[in-house]
């Protein structure tokens, strides 16, 4: 990996093309390298992650929504469409990646990466594939199009912080997905070159779009960035140009959106020839909830067990919830989002509550979910009682270990105290989810399809589903044009097409 230092620049300066962020990433991802096994075996797992959640979101309103807007765009006459989670009928490839991103999104419950930025890598397949899917290409190519996508979005976070200025992590997203689809187009260096600034240019968006009562757009965001690269790849391949220098110009991204004129970032990026690995730094989720979330289900799973006494309000006096800055401001009670402790938030809200999350999930030692988020779960006495005597504060030695670079000390939990009346303290602590790849039962391929499979029961034909997953599994293997076959159709009856509501298109 080189480390390439990132600063703005004043126009007279006139930075050479060859040394802009934008250009280095086209660069990167117009690299020929393959692709190793390792990272091969995990994309597939990730687009099995995909598909698992995808599934289980088919009727939920905003991919209803999503969807039936992208029913109304015939595929476009440049290829043969692309498809669309849990039917058959095809549409044009921005609007497949613009359904099928809400469908993955929509539940906060695929992959995630956490460092600078935070970010759901996961968010790169959709338009990838829909541009694969619409174009004829073989699985090879996807594969070397989810690398590149998975690197760049990577390498930005690891590098630049966004939400420490109020812009949502989709604007990491823009340019990693563009890059990815000019890796799987096989497109030159300038055309890659425009489309990732194109694909970060339209794609900076503030991020109240997950602060106080988070709408449904949450799950719309990433889906919008998707679309957008796929319309900013077709512009730049039409010869159409984006604003240079993107990110260093004194009127760029980093100079009115992010640190200011002053600014300085080192953004590692793969040398040449050096193969393209961030997937695997990256960790799915075993639960529906906001990824630092993960690590405090499992802790309660498991204090539910040792401690029922922990489980009832009338026992407790207080909980606290020492944990990272992030965890603390963003889903802790340091936001100072009095819906956070509703129970008649919705549930977008409650996905960003470590409160409501640790306390249903002592209560019930499982985590579902639909059931955990239902009204009537929220809304129990006894369950809003509990929650109400849940706290967080920040560690600085947790907020250490969540910035470590050291994959080894990287952690993303905390310690608990739970004091009860009769004055017993409990403690226990959690550095990262069980899930993770050093947690107490990492994900491998069988989680994976176990994910898949449960998820899926009820919703698609039991032959179905073992013909996807032997399909995502032969991934290498599938030929140009045959990448249809990693769509998913649900069982009769599971959508009504009827009841999609109507709009403008």
């Amino acid at each position: 990996m080189i480390n390439h230092p990132v600063r703005v620049y004043r126009s007279e300066e006139n930075l050479a093309r060859e040394d802009q962020l934008a250009h280095k990433i086209a660069t990167v991802a117009a690299d020929p390298v393959e692709v190793t096994a390792e990272v091969t075996d995990m994309i597939i797992n990730r687009i099995i992650d995909n598909a698992s959640v995808a599934i289980a979101s088919l009727n939920r309103g905003p991919i209803v929504a999503a969807r039936s807007q992208a029913l109304t765009h015939a595929p476009s006459t440049g290829g043969k469409g692309a498809n669309v989670f849990g039917i058959t009928e095809k549409v044009s490839p921005e609007w497949a990646a613009w359904a099928n991103g809400v469908a993955v999104r929509e539940l906060d419950y695929h992959d995630t990466f956490l460092a600078a930025e935070y970010s759901h890598p996961g968010d790169n397949i959709p338009p990838i594939l829909a541009v694969a899917q619409h174009t004829g290409a073989s699985g090879k190519d996807l594969i070397r199009g989810i690398a590149t996508g998975y690197e760049i979005q990577v390498d930005l976070v690891k590098a630049i912080c966004l939400h420490k200025h109020k812009i949502d992590h989709v604007a990491h997203l823009g340019p990693s997905a563009s890059a990815g689809i000019g890796t799987l187009l096989g497109l030159d260096v300038e055309t890659i070159f425009q489309a990732v600034g194109q694909g970060l240019h339209t794609t900076t968006a503030t991020r109240q779009s997950r602060k106080g009562e988070i709408s449904t757009w949450k799950a719309h965001a990433p889906a919008f960035a998707g679309k957008m690269a796929v319309e900013a790849a077709d512009r730049a391949m039409r010869g159409q140009t984006s604003p240079v220098p993107i990110y260093e110009g004194e009127d760029g991204v980093i100079a009115w959106m992010l640190d200011g004129k002053d600014a300085a970032y080192e953004v590692p990026l793969p040398e040449a020839g050096e193969a393209k690995r961030a997937i695997m730094d990256t960790y799915t989720k075993e639960h529906s909830a906001e990824y630092q979330a993960q690590a405090w289900i499992d802790l309660a799973r498991k204090l539910h067990g040792e401690h029922p006494e922990a489980t009832e309000a009338k026992n407790v006096k207080s909980v606290l919830i020492k944990t990272s800055h992030h965890t603390h401001y963003v889903i802790g009670s340091g936001a100072n989002d009095p819906q956070k402790y509703d129970p008649t938030a919705s549930r977008e809200t409650l996905d960003h509550s470590i409160p409501y999350i640790f306390t249903v999930a002592l209560q019930d030692g499982a985590w579902h979910h639909v059931d955990s988020y239902s009204p009537e779960r929220a809304g129990r006495e006894d369950t809003v009682a509990l929650w109400h005597k849940v706290t967080t504060e920040e560690d600085a030695e947790w907020t250490r270990r969540y910035h470590s670079l050291d994959i080894a000390e990287k952690a993303f939990g905390g310690s608990v105290e739970i004091t009860l009346n009769d004055g017993t303290v409990i403690t226990d602590q959690i550095a990262v989810a069980d899930a993770h790849p050093l947690g107490a039962r990492p994900f491998a391929r069988e989680q994976y399809i176990n994910k898949f499979r449960s998820l899926a029961t009820g919703l698609v034909d039991d032959a179905e589903i073992d013909r996807f997953i032997a399909a995502a599994e032969n991934l290498e293997n599938l030929g140009a044009g045959e990448l249809e076959q990693l769509n998913i159709v649900a069982a009769a009856g599971v959508i009504d097409a009827a009841a999609a509501p109507k709009g403008l298109f």
